[in-house]
């Protein structure tokens, strides 16, 4: 049974099955199998076609001309998958026809490539990583998103064996982190469900057309919708300009009316051909949607949430788990993304069947995905940190399952509706942090979101006033979390366009303060405010922009600052000490952290306070950072929670900072701390 790891050897191992009814087949043109269009077919032999009349095929990886089949046979189904196999090995134009793996509890296939991710401890010389790559027969180019960590493709024929590869390489001391490249199909976390009568602007300001129910109360067809996340009233203080909103999706139509502002594109990608085009193939209307929620211009027929912020739109058709999926990422953080809107992930279950089976899958997120999204987070914006949403999913079930929406450093976003309760399908858990408006899935007052599609008749719009405006430029029921998702990146861009400074971390504070508490009665809000339905509510834009710029400072702070430079030596501790005298209750403190060392990870910085206090250490860094360079850090309750103890208490005494290096190799200097005291 083949394995693999998340987390290095110590990491969690994940089992996989053989499928005796599935099939993989990849063609040399990379054209189809199965095609409407007999001209678009890939070319094979009648008696291969008739066989192929007994599968279905499940999902299709079109960039790389891969197809997962099914056979149709519930008996005897091993022996019709063979003979299928070999029968298309013998064609010229298949490249490949193999056996597929499938997760045990779901039964859902995963590909392997012959490729491999794999990371070595950060001191590991180069010559050395290089001669344990040619050892084991690999070859491929590095990663540049994080330290000493590959790309690379095992011989040819490999196949399956790349699982015990994976696993003989983890067992190599100097390598921290490896797995192989796992392809999953990925869901547009889109649920589907009357002609414009507003212009887009009003005195200068953008305006909400009357369908834009999300945006601000209105009436539609003679009902009243008061259920809006109160953008518009946003928009005289911020509407997002200087800040950058990367959508990571299916493809985008670059020449839509509503992204034709001036410099409204910057940096589009493909992350999957490796190309700056990012226009959609056949069928992908989705990113189209995506972005026009979160800042389409508003100019003609939908405004966006953020109308001022820029897109850099980057195109992902490359199956959950791709190297392209973390390569994207990295893209977004260098090229100046100040927000990345990601609305995808694993299939759900069917939301209104509580017997699906993949109600229960659990898909982790792989260790490449993670670094490349850390990467985001630790270098975007200079430093402070791009900001994440991710759409929680639209199988009414646990989003905690999914990897990616519940990795605790996103915002996970959930979908509320037009009558201000939980839309039928949004998944729910400690993970999700807001909500924001969208469909319902069940027959209710509108039916969606009303936003840019894709020009003309490509889109979900044909060109009909059914579904949206005659001229097929715009759809009247996008939906699901995935509208919900952008809705949160464009209030983001609102906050940043009106605080750049803040932090990824105070954003996503600074969201869960503005929220509103909707469905009281059944949200099952905690003690802490927070619903597992919808956060900490359906985020407020006006009251976050309001929140993102603090009032006027009218109590005075008080700075105590040590400045001395203690080396910290490997194995042993540094600190600096100072003495308070200030005899009032805190308000609130930050503590000012400066010191110099080629290796953040092996560092543990703790400060205590006065004993008087009778309070415990509180870590500020705990080893986190790998082999990043330097903590040049204020850090306050936001990011570290156990600060906030410290309310109240008067501050008087003798406050230590301690920094611990728990690994050999590398030295620092620490070169001062300051205690930020709002008194």
């Amino acid at each position: 049974m083949p394995i693999y790891r998340y987390g290095g050897q110590r990491g969690r191992a994940y089992e996989l099955d053989t499928s005796d009814d599935y099939m993989v087949v990849r063609t040399s043109s990379r054209k189809s199998l199965f095609s409407d269009r007999p001209y678009e077919a890939a070319a094979i032999s009648p008696q291969s076609r008739r066989l192929l009349s007994h599968f279905d095929r499940v999902t299709q990886f079109r960039a790389a001309g891969v197809e997962v089949l099914r056979t149709k046979a519930r008996e005897n189904a091993l022996q019709v998958r063979d003979e299928a196999r070999e029968q298309l090995k013998a064609e010229d134009e298949v490249q490949f026809a193999g056996r597929v793996l499938v997760e045990p509890s779901s039964q859902c296939p995963v590909i392997y490539t012959e490729n491999l991710f794999i990371k070595f401890q950060s001191r590991t010389a180069e010559a050395t990583c290089q001669e344990l790559i040619e050892r084991y027969g690999l070859s491929g180019r590095p990663i540049d998103f994080t330290r000493k960590a590959y790309f690379l493709r095992a011989a040819e024929g490999t196949g399956a064996e790349v699982f015990e590869l994976s696993e003989q390489l983890l067992s190599e001391g100097i390598v921290e982190l490896c797995h192989p490249e796992l392809i999953r199909h990925f869901n547009q976390r889109q649920v589907q469900g009357s002609n414009i009568q507003a212009n887009g602007l009003d005195n200068g300001l953008p305006k909400a057309f009357t369908q834009q129910w999300h945006l601000a109360s209105t009436t539609i067809a003679g009902k009243a919708i008061n259920a809006s996340a109160n953008v518009a009233a946003a928009w005289p203080l911020s509407q997002g300009n200087g800040i950058t909103i990367a959508v990571v999706d299916d493809g985008f139509d670059l020449e839509h009316e509503e992204f034709s502002s001036p410099g409204k594109i910057i940096a589009p990608r493909d992350a999957t051909k490796g190309t700056n085009d990012p226009r959609p193939g056949r069928r992908d209307n989705h990113g189209t949607s995506c972005a026009g929620v979160a800042c389409g211009d508003g100019r003609f027929g939908a405004t966006g949430v953020a109308p001022k912020a820029k897109l850099m739109p980057i195109r992902l058709t490359s199956g959950l788990g791709s190297m392209a999926e973390a390569e994207a990422f990295a893209w977004a953080a260098r090229n100046g993304a100040d927000i990345i809107s990601c609305s995808w992930g694993p299939p759900d279950g069917a939301w209104f069947d509580k017997d699906d089976p993949l109600h229960n899958r659990v898909v982790p997120l792989p260790d490449s995905t993670r670094l490349a999204m850390e990467f985001a987070l630790e270098q975007g914006r200079d430093g402070k940190g791009c900001v994440i949403c991710w759409a929680a999913g639209n199988g009414n079930e646990l989003a905690d399952n999914d990897g990616y929406a519940s990795f605790e450093k996103v915002i996970a976003v959930a979908a509320c509706n037009d009558m201000n309760t939980r839309s039928a399908y949004s998944d729910y858990g400690d993970s999700i942090w807001c909500a924001f408006p969208s469909n319902n899935g069940e027959p209710s007052l509108t039916n969606g979101i009303w936003t840019a599609d894709r020009s003309g008749n490509g889109g979900y719009n044909w060109g009909s006033d059914r579904l949206g405006d005659e001229a097929g430029n715009y759809t009247n029921s996008f939906g699901g979390t995935s509208s919900a998702c952008p809705g949160v990146a464009g209030v983001a861009a609102l906050i940043l366009a009106r605080n750049p400074q803040l932090r990824w971390e105070q954003v996503k504070n600074v969201i869960k303060q503005s929220c509103d508490r909707i469905d009281e009665a059944n949200g099952e809000y905690d003690t802490q405010g927070h619903s597992r339905f919808y956060g900490y509510g359906r985020i407020n834009a006006l009251k976050a922009v309001e929140l993102a710029v603090p009032p006027t400072q009218t109590t005075p702070v008080v700075v105590n600052q040590a400045v001395r430079d203690v080396t910290i030596q490997d194995l042993r501790s540094a600190t600096l000490s100072l003495t308070v005298a200030e005899t009032s209750p805190l308000l609130s403190l930050k503590v000012a952290v400066d010191l110099d060392h080629t290796y953040i990870g092996d560092l543990v910085v703790t400060l205590t306070p006065p004993e008087s206090l009778g309070l415990e250490p509180i870590k500020l860094h705990n080893r986190a950072g790998g082999g990043r360079d330097n903590i040049k850090q204020t850090y306050d309750a936001t990011m570290i929670p156990q600060l906030a103890q410290l309310e109240g208490k008067v501050p008087t005494g003798s406050w230590t900072l301690e920094v611990l290096d728990l690994a050999r190799w590398d030295n620092g200097v620490l070169h001062s701390f300051a205690l930020e005291m709002e008194v």
